[in-house]
């Protein structure tokens, strides 16, 4: 792919970024308010987190924006800070601690959580989706100030909000949806595979169009009609100054307030690691595989979020669904995130007024088919067959993330992960071989792996101690590259034991056999350095 002409793969782009403005849009508002900030704030980090992020970064389909795995921090952050000045103060210092993080390649980092873990992250991110769209799907939207975790911050959780939804169903919300929910799945299915057209124009801005035109058609109606508090909802100024008010600025004053430096260094720890687990899971989802420079990203991310401080936005993350749908809708460089950033302010400055002729039900259409893709059942069964190692991690990972949230889940899989390493490493110390008989001794041989370290004590503590009396030992360490001192010190004391017992030792390494060694603190100090 030629990089050096950003507008090659227009034709495949500029559909994907379309898609991508209207998941982004509600996405943006929704953040903002769960957040407690101003509706404008989360506008402005997806038109940051679009435009400039988008141009800074490495990854080709990674795109940014406000995340809702911080609106937690954020609505703590803007009541303790005293203001949302203050609040933006420590956006802008989170920002330049990402570009520290950046320049002294800390991102590696991603690169230490296991497959299994990133495929459960976006399993579990797939299945939030459609669990949370489900009430805005039927028209329930007294909660739009809700994250992507499972308590609400008004005390529901994900499925007392479906139940509720059930229970207030809104006819023509609903019915657009389940048109929009078909419009989309036969476009996908059929229509994209009958003409060019079909996927040149994208079924989600179909879909949008055909929710705006029901509602200008229905409004009056009091069954078939759509009320505003089922509509999306930006902003609408009415000349140029009330249009330069919503912009707010950090208190500078407030810099040396020790606070101000602590909500700066969790929103730069978060919005990291959010965004490098976002970039491993973008770069598996993409289909030309192409792997992202992480000390770039972060750099770009840093940048991003001084700049979304500055003017008043909220903090900027790589954002897995906003990725997830750019992919899925066919964007092949980073033309789609900064075109959907373009989109986004164009569309607050002229049109807000038609956007908020939107249905949230048919956005919520299209979030579906984005959960949906993420989280296919038949991802399950490929992970099932991998196996417990790898099937346990991921499960785990999910449900973490459905029934907590997002970082708890990932650090619930991660730590299950690190068990599965241990016990794998407690089961790989050492290959023991049959045992026969020779010389009325009964014959055993033990072969040590290449890295044997305290991980692995309990394994040969084990093995060592269950080894009946009047037994011939041979200690095979030719491929043992490190051993640790606390294994040395197990077999010092064995030493003694194997006395008592009348086990005779045969050490064999690569400088020849020793029979019964006397000290194997002695003899491996002496090994060579390289063994």
């Amino acid at each position: 792919m030629n990089s050096s002409n950003p507008f090659k793969n227009l034709k495949a782009d500029l559909p994907a970024s379309v898609v991508v403005f209207f998941v982004a849009l509600p996405l943006c508002l929704g953040i903002a308010l769960a957040s407690g900030a101003p509706l404008f704030s989360g506008l402005i980090a997806g038109i940051i987190g679009g435009i400039i992020v988008g141009a800074l970064s490495g990854s080709q389909i990674g795109v940014s924006g406000p995340a809702a795995g911080l609106a937690a921090i954020v609505l703590t952050a803007i009541g303790t800070l005293g203001s949302f000045e203050n609040f933006l103060l420590a956006v802008v210092l989170g920002g330049v601690i990402q570009v520290l993080f950046g320049i002294l390649k800390a991102g590696i980092i991603g690169y230490y959580f296991p497959s299994s873990v990133i495929k459960g992250m976006l399993t579990g991110i797939g299945i939030i989706i459609i669990l949370k769209q489900i009430p805005h799907f039927f028209g329930y939207d007294a909660n739009l100030a809700e994250g992507f975790a499972f308590f609400d911050v008004d005390g529901e959780n994900t499925f007392s909000e479906i139940i509720n939804s059930i229970n207030n169903i809104s006819l023509g919300a609903t019915l657009v949806a389940i048109i929009g929910l078909g419009i989309l799945i036969l476009w996908d299915s059929v229509l994209t595979k009958k003409a060019k057209i079909f996927r040149l124009i994208q079924g989600p801005l179909v879909a949008v169009v055909f929710g705006i035109v029901y509602f200008v058609i229905t409004k009056g109606n009091e069954k078939l009609g759509i009320s505003s508090a089922h509509l999306v909802s930006v902003p609408v100024p009415e000349d140029i100054t009330s249009f330069i008010s919503q912009f707010s600025f950090p208190n500078f004053g407030a810099i040396t307030k020790p606070e101000i430096w602590i909500v700066a260094f969790t929103i730069a720890l978060v919005a990291s690691l959010e965004t490098l687990l976002c970039v491993e899971a973008t770069d598996k989802l993409d289909p030309l595989k192409r792997v992202t420079p992480t000390n770039r990203e972060l750099l770009a991310q840093g940048t991003g979020n001084i700049l979304s401080g500055l003017v008043g936005g909220l903090p900027i993350t790589q954002v897995i669904v906003r990725s997830s749908a750019n992919i899925q809708s066919g964007g092949k460089t980073k033309m789609s995130a900064i075109i959907h950033g373009i989109l986004l302010l164009i569309s607050v400055i002229l049109i807000p007024k038609l956007l908020n002729m939107i249905p949230l039900s048919v956005l919520a259409s299209v979030l579906l088919i984005v959960g949906y893709k993420l989280a296919k059942p038949m991802l399950f069964k490929q992970m099932y067959e991998l196996g417990w190692k790898q099937f346990v991690p991921f499960v785990v990972t999910v449900l973490g993330i459905v029934f907590t949230d997002l970082l708890v889940g990932i650090g619930l899989g991660l730590g299950v992960g690190i068990i599965v390493v241990l016990i794998k490493s407690f089961q790989n110390s050492h290959f023991l071989h049959i045992e026969d008989k020779s010389n009325g001794k009964h014959k055993i041989k033990m072969t040590l792996a290449e890295e044997v370290t305290f991980f692995n004590k309990g394994a040969i503590l084990k093995e060592l101690d269950s080894l009946p009396r009047d037994t011939y030992l041979e200690l095979d360490v030719r491929k043992t590259r490190y051993l640790d001192n606390d294994i040395i010190e197990i077999l010092e004391d064995f030493s003694i034991k194997a006395k008592n017992r009348n086990i005779d030792v045969k050490l064999i390494s690569e400088r020849g056999i020793i029979e019964n060694p006397s000290s194997y603190i002695q003899f491996f100090k002496l090994r060579p350095k390289t063994a």
